[in-house]
């Protein structure tokens, strides 16, 4: 069952980014903020500092499926960006996916099962 959609325009980042909380480990920083919705909406950026155009989704594409896969144990009703540290580009997925959870952990959004 899908609960999340993509946040997608600059001024749903920006909310998220002024009133939200964050909280970060060495690869990625978590930005969390209540939506008043029955859905999450995640947002993931890298920047160009990051790596080149390829790296760059590698890493898009790691955080989502981490998420996708993992969605069931997130809180719902929630804003969630996702930005990608320098440390992240040599990170495999298990490795994503711990950091990820790692932080949901730390914003209390998940379980805490894991």
């Amino acid at each position: 069952m899908k609960f999340s959609t993509s946040l997608k325009k600059n001024k749903d980042f920006q909310k998220v980014y002024k009133s939200g909380t964050s909280k970060a480990n060495r690869q990625l920083v978590m930005y969390v903020k209540e939506n008043g919705m029955d859905i999450n909406r995640i947002g993931i950026s890298v920047s160009k500092k990051v790596g080149n155009s390829v790296v760059r989704h590698h890493i898009t594409r790691l955080v989502r499926e981490s998420y996708r896969l993992n969605e069931d144990v997130f809180s719902t009703g929630l804003d969630i960006v996702v930005v990608a540290r320098m440390q992240a580009r040599d990170l495999n997925y298990f490795e994503i996916e711990k950091s990820l959870l790692h932080l949901g952990n730390l914003h209390h959004i998940t379980d805490g099962k894991l």
